[in-house]
C-alpha cells in the first residue's frame, strides 16, 4: 500500500508537491502556535498585573514588612505574583529572599531579647522553606534562651514565696518551685543555694524545739524538709538530737514504770506517737501495757472504778489487744457489755464472702503482697475477714498462720540480707501480734545490721548510701544503740566534703 502511495506522489508534478508540503509545514505552524499561545504570550508579553505585584514586593521587603495579614507583606505580594505567572523565576527567587530576611530578623530579634518577635520571624522563614540547618539552629538557641527565661522567672516566684514566708505550704511555695527548677535545670547553683536557704529557714526553729523537749515538732520538721531534700546537711545533726531525746524518754518511761507509776509513763510514751513509728518501743509497748492492765485491775478491786476506766483507756491507747482488755472492761461496764460479735451467725452471704476473703489473703501471701497494694494485700484481705468474723475459727486459724508466716519469713529475709524484705515481714508480723516477746529482739537485729550496712557503705565512701541505711534503722528501732554514733559521722563526714 506504501509503495502505491509512494508512486503517486512522484507521479505528481514538482511544483504540486512543493506547494503540499509549504502548506503542510504551515498547518503544523500554526498548530503548534495554537497550542503555545499562552505560555509564549506570558513570557514575551508578561501581564501587566504580575510586574506591579512584583515591584510593591521588592519595596516591601526593602522596608522590612516581611508578612502582613492585609496582602501588603513581601510574602504575600511574590505569591500573589507567581499566582499569575507561575513560570516567572523572579517571584520564586522573591520569595527566597524572604526567607532569608526572616532569618536574619529571628537571629536579630533574639540578639535582643525579643523572643516572641524571633519565633514569629522564625515561623515565617520555615513557612517559606528556608535551608533546615540554618531554622534548626536558630530554633535551638531560641529554646534554650525560652528554658532560661522561664527558670528566671520560676525562681523570681521561689524567692518571693520564701520571702513572704511560704516555704512548703502549697505547690507555690519556696522549696516546691525550688524543686521544680531543679528538674528543669539540676545543676542550676541559683536554684541549690535558694533551696538551701528556704530549708534553713524551716529548720530554723528545730534546735528551740529539741531543747524544751517538743520532739514532734522536731520530726515534724525534718520530715517536712527531707521531703525536698534528704541529704540537706542540717538533719543529721537534728537526727543525732532526736534520737537521743527519744533515748531519754525511753530512759525516763522506764524510770517511772520501776517507780510503779504507769500514767506518768504513759505520758512519756504519748509524747513518742508522733515521733516514732507504731508500735513503740519498749518499755512503750507490752511493759507499759501491762503495768497499766495491771493498775486498773488494782483499782477495780480497790473500788475505784473512774481510776480503772481511765488507766484501761491507757492500756488500750498503749497497744493491748481488745481481747485482754474485754475481761475487766465488762466488769467496769456490766450493763452495756455487749455481746461479742461473733455471737451472731453469719448468713450463708456472708460466710461466702468470707470465705473469699480468706482464699484472697492466702494468695496474696504466696506472692509475697504482705502490705501493697493497697485494700488487696494479704493483711488488708485479712483485716477485712476479722473485721467480718473475728472470732470465726477459720479467721483466727488463718492469722495464725499469717504470723507463723511473717515470723518466718522475716528470719529467712534477715539470713538472706534481704533487709527491706525483712522489714516488711516485721510489720506484718507487728501488726498480727504486738506483744510477741519475739518483736523486740527481731526489730533490734534488723537494726543492728541496718546499721552495720551504713556503717560499711560509709566507710566505702557512699555517703548517701549510708544515710538511707540510717534511716531504716531508725524506722526500725530508734532506740538501738549506736544509731547517734553513725548520725555523727555522716555529720563529719558531710562537713568535711563541704
Amino acid at each position: 500500500m506504501s509503495a502505491v502511495w509512494r508512486a503517486r506522489w512522484q507521479a505528481l508534478p514538482r511544483t504540486a508537491r512543493t506547494l503540499l508540503l509549504t502548506v503542510a509545514g504551515v498547518a503544523l505552524v500554526a498548530a503548534a502556535l495554537t497550542a503555545l499561545r499562552d505560555p509564549l504570550g506570558r513570557w514575551l508579553w508578561p501581564d501587566p498585573r504580575y510586574d506591579v505585584l512584583r515591584q510593591r514586593a521588592e519595596r516591601a521587603l526593602r522596608a522590612g514588612r516581611l508578612s502582613a495579614s492585609d496582602g501588603s507583606g513581601a510574602r504575600e505580594l511574590f505569591e500573589a505574583a507567581l499566582a499569575l505567572q507561575p513560570d516567572q523565576l523572579e517571584a520564586r527567587e522573591g520569595l527566597d529572599r524572604v526567607a532569608q530576611a526572616a532569618l536574619a530578623r529571628a537571629a536579630a530579634r533574639l540578639d535582643a531579647g525579643d523572643l516572641a518577635g524571633a519565633q514569629t520571624a522564625l515561623q515565617l522563614a520555615r513557612e517559606l522553606q528556608a535551608p533546615k540547618p540554618q531554622v534548626d539552629a536558630l530554633q535551638a538557641r531560641l529554646d534554650a534562651r525560652q528554658a532560661e527565661d522561664d527558670l528566671g522567672e520560676l525562681l523570681a516566684r521561689a524567692h518571693r514565696a520564701q520571702a513572704d514566708g511560704h516555704l512548703d505550704d502549697g505547690p507555690q511555695a519556696a522549696l516546691p518551685l525550688y524543686q521544680q527548677a531543679l528538674r528543669q535545670a539540676p545543676r542550676s547553683l541559683r536554684a541549690l543555694e535558694g533551696r538551701e536557704d528556704a530549708l534553713q529557714a524551716l529548720l530554723r526553729p528545730a534546735p528551740a524545739a529539741l531543747a524544751r523537749g517538743d520532739l514532734a515538732q522536731v520530726a515534724e520538721l525534718i520530715r517536712r524538709a527531707e521531703r525536698f531534700d534528704p541529704g540537706f546537711d542540717a538533719l543529721p545533726a537534728l537526727h543525732a538530737g532526736l534520737a537521743r531525746a527519744v533515748e531519754q524518754r525511753l530512759l525516763q518511761a522506764r524510770q517511772q514504770l520501776q517507780r510503779h507509776r504507769p500514767q506518768a509513763a504513759a505520758r512519756v510514751c504519748d509524747g513518742l506517737r508522733p515521733v516514732l513509728p507504731a508500735p513503740l518501743p519498749e518499755p512503750c509497748a507490752q511493759t507499759l501495757g501491762d503495768a497499766l492492765l495491771h493498775a486498773a485491775s488494782r483499782q477495780h478491786k480497790a473500788g475505784r472504778i473512774a481510776q480503772a476506766r481511765h488507766l484501761l483507756d491507757l492500756a488500750a491507747a498503749a497497744g493491748v489487744p481488745e481481747d485482754r482488755l474485754q475481761a475487766l472492761r465488762q466488769r467496769l461496764h456490766p450493763a452495756s457489755a455487749a455481746p461479742p460479735p461473733s455471737s451472731a451467725p453469719l448468713t450463708a452471704h456472708a460466710h461466702a464472702h468470707l470465705q473469699r476473703l480468706l482464699q484472697q489473703a492466702a494468695h496474696a501471701q504466696e506472692h509475697g503482697h504482705w502490705l501493697t497494694p493497697p485494700g488487696e494485700s494479704a493483711w488488708d484481705r485479712l483485716r477485712a475477714a476479722r473485721a467480718l468474723a473475728p472470732n470465726d475459727p477459720d479467721v483466727r486459724a488463718a492469722a495464725a498462720a499469717m504470723r507463723d508466716a511473717a515470723r518466718e519469713c522475716q528470719a529467712r529475709a534477715l539470713r538472706d540480707n534481704a533487709l527491706a524484705r525483712a522489714h516488711t515481714c516485721l510489720d506484718v508480723w507487728r501488726l498480727l501480734d504486738p506483744n510477741d516477746p519475739g518483736l523486740l529482739p527481731a526489730q533490734r537485729r534488723l537494726a543492728e545490721r541496718w546499721l552495720a550496712v551504713g556503717d560499711e557503705r560509709l566507710r566505702g565512701g557512699d555517703v548517701a548510701g549510708a544515710r538511707q541505711a540510717l534511716e531504716h534503722a531508725r524506722q526500725v528501732d530508734a532506740s538501738v544503740p549506736g544509731i547517734a554514733a553513725l548520725a555523727q559521722r555522716l555529720q563529719r563526714v558531710r562537713s568535711d566534703l563541704r
